[in-house]
């Protein structure tokens, strides 16, 4: 896996060294920034395609491709910090940024144990919605009463009177339910299992591929749904899932997740006024 970081404004040359990025991986990543609804009109307002080089413009976020993903970091300066250290200073300090203006809940162990200079931002933010998950599903998986509609031997719920003397007409051992059932088979749980997939296949550390299986061991009776398919609109966040729920899924195995940091900083700002 190609993964290259660089700071919004900058240049990535074509090349085969650390520093550089190959010409094949920068078509493919340039390819789905494009697709991005911040590219506008032309396509470049992720990243410039250049001939010689990979241009970041005013955004910042995560981009991948088959094999390769480039993270744009925001140009913040930290006096006597260069390379390594500053990026995983940049990191620090965007997720704190992103924490606020999202109203996320982060805690300072949490913030302690993450290794900012190693892993990439979305190395940190998938540890951070597994760990908030884990502990969710500790204190109980959500559950909510569904209606289902079934033909038994004995009576449960309501008789369906209309199906009772239609379809089952001939048949007068069985009758037409219609109860309301407790079940964890719910959109929320749903659309949690295909964020689970999906950060699934993109994870790298051993860390957080670890509590992925976990999480995916734990929704395993949750129903298989195409993320095409998922109810957002019937999704009721409960209790603590309220701290792990937030996320964002794409298709196939090409995505881009990026924003523009200045409205995120106007968010935090206000955020912080209102306080």
């Amino acid at each position: 896996m190609i993964r290259r970081t660089i700071i919004e404004w900058e240049a990535l040359p074509y090349g085969d060294g650390p520093g550089a990025i190959p010409v094949r991986a920068a078509d493919r990543i340039a390819a789905v920034a494009a697709a991005s609804p911040l590219a506008g009109s032309g396509g470049g307002g992720v990243i410039e395609h250049g001939r010689k080089s990979l241009r970041a413009r005013g955004v910042v976020g995560v981009v991948a491709a088959d094999g390769c993903a480039l993270e744009i970091l925001p140009k913040i300066d930290f006096p006597g910090q260069q390379g390594e250290q500053a990026k995983g200073s940049i990191r620090r300090r965007l997720v704190h940024m992103l924490a606020v203006a999202l109203d996320m809940k982060i805690d300072a162990g949490q913030i302690t144990a993450l290794d900012w200079q190693r892993d990439t931002l979305l190395e940190i933010l998938i540890r951070l919605f597994s760990e908030k998950l884990v502990d969710a599903i500790r204190q109980g998986m959500p559950r909510l009463y569904v209606e289902q509609a079934d033909e038994l031997h004995v009576l449960r719920g309501r008789l369906d009177v209309t199906r009772q003397f239609s379809a089952l007409a001939a048949e007068p051992a069985r009758l037409a339910c219609r109860y309301d059932s407790l079940t964890p088979d719910i959109a929320l749980n749903r659309i949690m299992k295909a964020a689970i997939g999906r950060l699934a296949r993109i994870a790298r550390t051993g860390d957080n591929q670890r509590r992925l299986r976990e999480l995916a061991f734990a929704y395993a009776d949750i129903a298989d749904v195409p993320i095409a398919a998922l109810r957002w609109d019937q999704m009721y966040l409960t209790g603590p899932m309220r701290a792990g729920a937030n996320s964002s899924i794409s298709h196939g195995s090409c995505w881009a997740s990026v924003f523009r940091p200045r409205r995120r900083a106007d968010r935090m700002v206000s955020r912080c006024c209102s306080r």
